[in-house]
């Protein structure tokens, strides 16, 4: 009987240090581009980091009616947005999403986001057992010339 307790408390901590890893993705310097009345999309951005592999999978946010994972790259000297499934965060070594690269996309926005405002953001974390836990974020609202354009072309 206490070999099975042993084992079955292995498990239990076992299952709790990866909910644990899960819960520890970490998010810095996150903004949102302000916008201009009527504007019906946005971008965010943030740095993303994890003691263990996990994934973005989603995000949600009370100022948008849909939040989109997205992607620019170049392509034949083109610069070309697409929506991407998940975002991979690498254990230890982080993710920057930001113009030029990996980013949210907030699409149709329920009102103009002015510059200081915080919008409120939750991201949806999925972790290798593929258990998923939601990380609330709280970003500040840039003015609309922060950080380079959406189109502008990453620096080398």
């Amino acid at each position: 009987m206490k070999l099975n307790m042993k084992c079955l408390l292995g498990a239990l901590l076992a299952m709790l240090a990866v909910a644990t890893a899960h819960a520890q993705v970490r998010v810095a310097d996150a903004w949102v581009r302000a916008t201009v009345a009527q504007q019906s999309v946005t971008g965010a951005f943030m740095h993303l980091d994890s003691p263990a592999d996990a994934r973005l999978v989603s995000a949600t946010t009370p100022v948008a009616g849909a939040v989109e994972l997205h992607r620019m790259s170049m392509d034949n000297n083109v610069m070309k947005m697409a929506p991407v499934a998940g975002i991979d965060i690498p254990a230890g070594k982080g993710v920057e999403l930001k113009p030029g690269g990996y980013h949210l996309m907030l699409i149709n926005l329920k009102s103009q986001i002015k510059a200081g405002a915080m919008v409120p953001i939750t991201l949806v974390i999925e972790g290798p057992d593929h258990r998923q836990t939601s990380v609330e974020v709280k970003a500040l609202a840039r003015p609309l010339n922060a950080g380079g354009g959406m189109g502008a072309m990453p620096r080398k």
